[in-house]
């Protein structure tokens, strides 16, 4: 069975935007169902882009992911070559600040891509972005996806997939 990588944006949006952690209980519950099930993981970029803010959101981070949630993407360094590598590539397409923004080690996208290429027939990352294989301005999750092969869905399919709901 597939594990499903969960970029920052699937905490982000949903805590903002959709699903406020006071209002919507059912979905942050099988949120936490589903980490402490191991269906759902992420890798320690997102939890330090999830962290970077003093928020409700990461005080239940902190109080409802598992110890091993997070996973440690020193693993997956070569296929990190191959995400990096081939957004070089594209550096025609993409302004420098593009490029600049998805080769920060810092930076979350790079390394969930390279995290599910690492096992690709088992991993699916999950993420609100949407391909934009004409941008310029911002590498896009999906657009390297398709370029290296990796599945993603979004929030919705995620639940689907696993025929869950809440």
């Amino acid at each position: 069975m597939s594990i499903f990588v969960v970029d920052s944006n699937f905490f982000i949006q949903a805590h903002r935007a959709h699903y406020p952690l006071d209002v919507a209980v059912s979905f942050w519950a099988k949120v936490r169902q589903l980490a402490h099930d191991g269906k759902i993981i992420s890798i320690d970029k997102v939890k330090d882009e999830l962290y970077d803010n003093n928020d409700s959101l990461k005080e239940w981070c902190k109080a409802n992911l598992p110890d091993n949630f997070f996973k440690d993407t020193d693993e997956v360094m070569g296929s990190y070559a191959q995400v990096i590598g081939w957004a070089v590539s594209k550096s025609v397409q993409y302004k420098a600040a593009a490029l600049n923004e998805f080769l920060d080690a810092n930076e979350a996208d790079a390394f969930i891509v390279a995290y599910a290429l690492h096992d690709k027939a088992n991993r699916i990352i999950v993420t609100h972005e949407v391909a934009a294989p004409n941008a310029m301005k911002k590498i896009k999750i999906p657009d390297a996806c398709v370029a290296l092969n990796v599945s993603y869905v979004n929030t919705m399919e995620m639940f689907r997939q696993l025929g869950e709901s809440f």
